[in-house]
């Protein structure tokens, strides 16, 4: 009983942690992200979805909503889902969309509703022990065939914290695993920026069907 108590409440710490810092600094990620290009992630969502647009995608960690302000200039019906109340707040304004406040550890979200997830340096705020119930999650709430897109700060799958936030950084094996694991099938996957030598690509993107 001691060790699982001590589980639950070092999640709890990372979740007020992650979520406390982004309430902190979410008028300073929406100044500072603004001129960021996400275009290549978004599009490698949306050319693998095989339904009839308009889609229905849940931004995972929606931040202050330039994801969701982009899916919605495209045609598409976007929600988004953000732990931090001050990061919601701000991409309720901007973007007009529905956001979810949850906290990522304890998801509630309605089975076979989107037709993609936009998972952009989100899912790397989740401890791996806690990763395959949150992927459980997102591919219950995905439809048949739906789609998810992730991009994480790659590493040598090892965790830790970076000032007051907590991170786990996955390789491109560590990362397959917890996929395939949670029933994902990989379509592609590439590292960011593009055009550079992999030491300089701090980032893996990657695509999955359910």
């Amino acid at each position: 009983m001691s060790n699982l108590k001590n589980s639950l409440d070092e999640s709890e710490l990372i979740s007020q942690k992650n979520i406390g810092h982004y309430d902190q600094n979410a008028a300073s990620y929406d100044e500072g992200t603004q001129s960021h290009d996400v275009s290549q992630n978004i599009n490698a969502l949306l050319r693998v979805i095989k339904t009839v647009p308009p889609f229905r995608i849940l931004d995972f960690g929606c931040a202050p909503g330039r994801g969701l302000q982009t899916f919605t200039k495209l045609g598409h019906i976007a929600i988004g889902v953000e732990g931090s109340l001050q990061a919601a707040q701000i991409a309720k304004t901007k973007s007009g969309c529905e956001i979810l406040v949850q906290d990522f550890f304890n998801l509630s979200l309605v089975d076979n509703t989107f037709d993609g997830i936009f998972a952009n340096a989100s899912l790397f705020h989740i401890p791996n022990k806690l990763l395959p119930k949150v992927l459980s999650n997102l591919w219950a709430c995905l439809k048949p065939n739906g789609i998810l897109f992730s991009s994480n700060p790659r590493g040598n799958n090892e965790e830790s914290w970076y000032g007051d936030r907590f991170g786990s950084y996955h390789d491109l094996e560590g990362w397959r695993s917890f996929m395939t694991n949670a029933q994902f099938t990989e379509i592609e996957h590439y590292y960011r920026p593009s055009g550079l030598p992999i030491e300089q690509q701090p980032w893996l993107a990657s695509v999955w069907g359910k």
